[in-house]
């Protein structure tokens, strides 16, 4: 009888026991954490923790993967808290996993201390603010060989996918219409002169961040490439907004997160235009990726109504509330 190969496989946490036993020097005992974008594993040598993740297949490209682990390795000399590769026994920060479905990459990451907390102070967003400004003050400037963020790649792309999800008919397919075409339009006439660049993150917010007390450890870098660093000041200030049940605690925290971000290094006032604007090209684009990894991630939430609900309380919500038009 012929084996019919899998899309996506979730491998045993006791064979990723064994492998980082190998590759590491490691007596550890391994539990799966997440089998998402990436898969990761919680692993637990003696008294130390890590997280391990294993690449989805064809997800990242090896050179890519460098890129990232180059970058962190960067971030983690300039005393950034974030959580950073760890070598194997062989001195290599990436390790090839021979999984059913190809090869995969893996990489042990230094476990970030702490918990995800959904709100949090005013005190700690000024921190997560400085933390920013800090890494923004080191990958001024600096390219990575990784994705260039563009009206293309984070907002023409997501309409290649999205006619498989949501119908081209209905009301939220048409806003998201319109949005890219808004969206192109301002990233195409910014002042691109008063504006920052270097590698961005993309994605910080709650979820890839621990919190330690005053402590915030910052993690997950696999959508980092090069960009306007304006991108994760603007995709923060949205999320604040997701999670804040008035306007008023809205304001208060984005207030003392910029203030953070300022104490450090200052924000243009493009930038500050630009700010309520373009966190909405990134919510397009992980739209997209929704759409895009439904086979192998996202099919055990995505659908019809999920679209729907996420453009209309999520995207829509913030065009609303910052009086945004398309006129």
């Amino acid at each position: 009888m012929k084996t019919l190969k899998p899309i996506c496989a979730t491998i045993d946490p006791l064979a990723v026991a064994e492998f980082l036993n190998e590759q590491y020097s490691f007596n550890c005992t391994v539990k799966l954490l997440k089998a998402g974008v990436n898969h990761s594993y919680m692993v637990k040598n003696n008294n130390e923790e890590y997280v391990f993740r294993i690449y989805s297949l064809n997800w990242r490209s090896l050179t890519e993967i460098e890129a990232e682990v180059a970058y962190l390795n960067l971030l983690r000399e300039n005393s950034i808290p974030i959580s950073y590769p760890i070598l194997t026994s062989a001195n290599n920060f990436i390790c090839n996993v021979n999984s059913v479905e190809g090869l995969r990459y893996g990489v042990l990451f230094s476990y970030a201390k702490g918990e995800k907390l959904i709100t949090f102070d005013k005190g700690l967003h000024f921190k997560v603010g400085q933390i920013m400004a800090e890494m923004h003050k080191v990958s001024l400037n600096k390219s990575i060989d990784r994705v260039s963020y563009n009206a293309s790649n984070l907002l023409d792309e997501t309409f290649n996918y999205l006619p498989d999800f949501l119908p081209n008919d209905t009301e939220q397919y048409q806003f998201l219409l319109k949005l890219k075409n808004y969206l192109a339009n301002v990233i195409e006439s910014a002042k691109e002169q008063k504006l920052r660049s270097g590698v961005v993150h993309l994605d910080i917010w709650f979820d890839n961040m621990n919190i330690d007390g005053e402590d915030v450890t910052i993690f997950d870098f696999d959508f980092c490439g090069k960009g306007w660093l304006v991108y994760d000041l603007a995709y923060y200030i949205m999320q604040i907004h997701s999670t804040e049940a008035t306007p008023e605690e809205y304001e208060l925290k984005v207030n003392s997160f910029l203030q953070g971000y300022e104490s450090i290094t200052q924000i243009s006032a493009e930038e500050r235009r630009l700010m309520p604007i373009l966190g909405l090209a990134i919510y397009v684009f992980y739209v997209g990726v929704q759409c895009k990894r439904f086979d192998d991630w996202s099919n055990v939430f995505l659908n019809e109504m999920h679209l729907k609900r996420l453009i209309d309380l999520r995207i829509k919500r913030w065009f609303d509330f910052n009086k945004l038009s398309f006129l």
